[in-house]
């Protein structure tokens, strides 16, 4: 009895250290996480009406008159995406099959997709609606396709090997197939080049650039947010 007794203590143990390891990496799906000290990569979206898809792969209708811009932070060595997203103009209350009603689709322009990633809806009074922060994969959707959740085997280098294959969207009550849409483009991590030319209002390249420069911008807060805590540390 006496050597079974130490055996059998340190099989509990081992039991109860599996048991916790794999309930970390249970929790450890969608983890809200602090902003990395650099990134991998850099997008954006411009998110508009006019480009929601029904799954028909037919045009739908989304909001008139609302706009999102949606600014991504990629971090593939860590699986870490930090967002910035902006919806101006959506209304009512949001509605989505999936966990949240705010997602990165896969899917090339004009075709609908599944969700691989699912955001925290933007949220604020009046006209504009925001969130930020950081998520962690693996990632799950709350979507279930051909039997497992549709963000199940993601990983962000696939947005990085063919960003225009992927858009960011929302999805209200009113407008389910989405409110806005927008595929995404990938900002130089150096600096976004505007053109002297690129100053119309109405000029497309122009409010590339504007989104783009924001998200310089959020990235540049972002990192001196993190020198700061770890010298707090």
């Amino acid at each position: 009895m006496r050597r079974i007794a130490p055996r059998l203590a340190f099989l509990t143990a081992a039991t109860v250290a599996f048991t916790a390891v794999s309930v970390g990496t249970a929790l450890a799906q969608d983890t809200e996480v602090d902003e990395p000290g650099s990134f991998t990569s850099m997008f954006t979206a411009m998110a508009t009406p006019d480009m929601v898809i029904g799954t028909d792969n037919q045009p739908a209708p989304g909001q008139p008159g609302a706009t999102g811009t949606f600014n991504y932070r990629i971090n593939s060595d860590q699986e870490v995406i930090c967002y910035d997203l902006t919806l101006q103009g959506v209304q009512g209350d949001y509605k989505s099959p999936a966990k949240t009603a705010t997602h990165i689709h896969e899917a090339q322009p004009g075709m609908a997709g599944p969700p691989r990633i699912a955001f925290p809806n933007p949220a604020g009074d009046g006209d504009t609606r925001t969130s930020s922060g950081c998520l962690q994969g693996p990632f799950t959707t709350g979507v279930m396709a051909n039997g497992q959740d549709s963000g199940t085997g993601f990983s962000l280098k696939e947005i990085e090997a063919d960003p225009s294959a992927f858009f960011g969207d929302t999805h209200t009550a009113d407008f389910t197939a989405g409110a806005v849409r927008g595929q995404l483009t990938e900002v130089p991590m150096g600096g976004v080049e505007t053109g002297a030319g690129a100053t119309g209002a109405g000029d497309t390249g122009a409010t590339v650039a504007l989104g783009a420069a924001g998200l310089l911008a959020a990235a540049g807060v972002g990192a001196v947010a993190v020198r700061r805590n770890r010298a707090r540390s």
